[in-house]
């Protein structure tokens, strides 16, 4: 290309060139319609279906983060040797879900920025424009926080990189603080110019109790526990109308998305040229007659002293058994048989031998009722926030900074009783931390929370939980590598190759 370019300035100099087959972000949006679509563009790397590669919100964050974690695995259906590695803690710098995560993230990043640069300048009604940029901001702030969790210190890249020359193209690394920073100024920004909800069409698009929301996890993941108090008290005292369903499985339902539960959620849509959810289908038993699925996923089972069960060990031990019986949450989240929609016959999986009647439990959030019979059409949204995790971050964040206060008790028995449980009471600050960590866990389970719960939480010492949560599942190449190693994802080493020495990688990778 560049050759052509020299020949054809040689032979033509004088022609005034109108290259068609390259047009500037900067002149291609020029109505309020090229506005809306900048935008709607950088919501779609949330949730793009099965139709092309893996999205964050549409398998990739299971297969390539969840996976890896101690609730759930890969299961029959899971064939990609590069996706069991990872699931054990095999992988390397060169995994194709490493990759893929970053990758997917940064051209999500690109399309926010394209939006922010260019909508300003576009003119049509002020209101509407500075919504449409306060939204690119909340989907640049999300996919810089997912970013700067997973891999540390990333390239902060504000604006549309229009240059061709490679070397600009080429950024290093922006130290982990400076990219919180610039998340928290999105996150702010953005919080005043949306509005507090949508009607018709637009539901379902960030909004200010959205920005205020995913700010206040911010904070907590920072261990700011002051401004994460505050922040979630903000949204929880706000003008939002946020609410806990009574019944835990209209989070889930279609029937009920985007309801008073829904801060923020990757939106889904049944039998619309692949907009389904194709997470559901993976979570359902394959071969049963009228009905697609892989069973590509799977829990995590391993072994607990138990003086009940012969020779003193459960070897079928799983999250599914951490649920007391009374936990309404359990048969939401999961369940253990099928009913065949062309026989009417019930299917399930033999788990423990030893127990009459026991079966594999399967998850179950993504499960479409209307479409049982091609779940790669299910119309479950994912909840990226939603108020009962600004609930727990309330109680996590106020319980470090004050103890166990009645705020804090508040706030965590608010969830504990949707879910049929009785209210927490007497515990000391380490307790109640541990207490509010396994609510995270038993709430929002199979939601793409359990990695980032991991490398978050610590212990009354301060330090981490992950290897000691792994190692409990017999995940033991945890421990191998440089002390920590895991925290972070490795560098793709694809981009190191491409960054001309400017991207290094974490410690421990190679």
């Amino acid at each position: 290309m560049v050759l052509l370019l020299a020949l054809g300035a040689a032979s033509c100099a004088k022609l005034n060139e109108d290259p068609r087959s390259f047009i500037p972000a900067s002149q291609f949006y020029k109505t309020q319609a090229d506005a809306v679509a900048a935008v709607t563009a950088a919501y779609s790397l949330l949730n793009a279906g099965a139709n092309s590669v893996q999205t964050p919100y549409n398998t990739l964050f299971n297969t390539g983060m969840n996976f890896m974690a101690d609730d759930e695995g890969p299961g029959p259906g899971a064939t990609n040797a590069d996706v069991r590695s990872q699931a054990v803690l095999g992988h390397s710098a060169s995994g194709l879900r490493i990759l893929q995560i970053w990758q997917q993230h940064y051209a999500a990043i690109k399309k926010a920025n394209i939006a922010i640069d260019t909508i300003p300048d576009i003119k049509f009604d002020a209101t509407l424009n500075k919504r449409l940029v306060a939204e690119a901001k909340f989907l640049r702030a999300l996919y810089y926080f997912n970013l700067v969790r997973l891999y540390g210190d990333v390239p902060l890249v504000l604006h549309d990189q229009t240059s061709i020359n490679l070397s600009d193209l080429q950024v290093p690394r922006s130290p982990a603080a400076t990219v919180y920073a610039q998340i928290e100024t999105d996150l702010t920004n953005a919080a005043v110019d949306l509005p507090n909800n949508y009607t018709g069409a637009d539901v379902g698009r960030a909004t200010a109790g959205a920005a205020n929301a995913l700010l206040a996890k911010v904070y907590l993941t920072e261990r700011k526990w002051n401004k994460a108090v505050t922040q979630a008290e903000a949204v929880i005292n706000g003008p939002y109308g946020y609410d806990l369903f009574a019944n835990y499985a209209d989070v889930f339902l279609p029937a009920t998305e985007n309801g008073k539960e829904h801060i923020f959620s990757a939106q889904f849509k049944s039998n619309s040229q692949g907009q389904g959810n194709n997470q559901a289908p993976r979570s359902v038993l394959n071969g049963i007659p009228g009905m697609v699925g892989s069973y590509a996923d799977q829990v995590v089972f391993y072994s607990v002293p138990d003086v009940t069960k012969p020779g003193g060990v459960d070897k079928f031990f799983s999250i599914y058994k951490l649920y007391s019986a009374n936990d309404k949450r359990k048969r939401v989240s999961f369940v253990t048989r099928f009913q065949s929609p062309s026989t009417n016959l019930w299917y399930g999986k033999l788990n423990d031998p030893t127990i009459a009647n026991d079966s594999i439990p399967f998850f179950n959030k993504y499960f479409d009722p209307s479409v049982a019979a091609n779940e790669a059409e299910s119309g479950a949204n994912v909840s990226i926030i939603r108020f009962s995790d600004v609930l727990l971050i309330h109680a996590e964040a106020e319980n470090e900074l004050n103890g166990p206060t009645a705020k804090a008790y508040a706030s965590v028995n608010r969830v504990r009783r949707r879910a049929g449980l009785d209210d927490l009471a007497g515990l000391d600050q380490n307790s109640l931390r541990d207490a509010v960590y396994l609510e995270r866990r038993l709430e929002f389970v199979f939601e793409y929370q359990r990695w980032f719960d991991l490398i978050r939480e610590r212990d009354a010492s301060g330090k981490g939980i992950l290897e000691a949560a792994l190692l409990k599942v017999g995940k033991t190449n945890v421990s191998k590598g440089a002390a920590g190693k895991f925290y972070l994802f490795p560098i793709p080493q694809q981009e190191i190759d491409n960054s001309n020495g400017k991207l290094t990688q974490n410690p421990g990778w190679q």
